[in-house]
């Protein structure tokens, strides 16, 4: 397995810890991993995005040009990146953000309401794990019993009362994505 991951949205949806808790469970797991952090200069709202390389082979350049999967949490990260991704390739989109519907007929195209899914569990911020769980039950890169360890290895015990609404959203995420019939 080699896959090249984008995750793209504002600075404050959690795109960098969505990436991050990908890349250390890659890890944990056995795998070679990349993971490069690219965002503005703003605290919240500004841009941010991360490249994830996953591979069970030594990986030979971090650097993304044409990602085989990418998941975007708002409509100008859609415009940016849904060029990129190789034929073939997995799309992961915020439909909640959805402004334009994507174009590209080549892809494996998963529109998933993942603001709307939080604010109805209660959580604005667990946007980020939603997709993220949509992104596993698409595309199995690790293994989900790792993911919740990883998870709870992250949050520390400062914050292990989050690790419950956290979990629910990985599985919302994973529940709304099976829903959609693979095209």
């Amino acid at each position: 397995m080699h896959e090249e991951i984008i995750f793209a949205g504002f600075g404050g949806q959690g795109v960098l810890f969505a990436g991050q808790l990908l890349a250390y469970t890659a890890l944990e797991e056995g795998r070679h991993v990349t993971w490069i952090p690219s965002y503005g200069p703003e605290m919240r709202g500004g841009t941010a995005n991360c490249t994830v390389v996953v591979s069970d082979e030594p990986i030979g350049s971090p650097v993304c040009m044409h990602p085989s999967i990418a998941v975007v949490f708002n409509n100008p990260s859609l415009e940016k990146y849904e060029p990129l991704v190789k034929p073939g390739g997995l799309l992961i989109i915020n439909q909640s953000l959805m402004v334009t519907p994507p174009s590209r007929t080549d892809l494996e195209i998963v529109l998933i309401p993942a603001t709307e899914a939080a604010t109805e569990m209660g959580q604005v911020r667990v946007t980020n794990m939603i997709l993220f769980g949509a992104l596993l039950a698409r595309q199995q890169l690790v293994r989900a019993e790792t993911v919740l360890t990883v998870l709870q290895d992250k949050l520390g015990a400062r914050k292990a009362h989050l690790q419950a609404i956290n979990n629910a959203a990985l599985e919302r995420g994973a529940a709304l994505a099976q829903a959609q019939p693979v095209e």
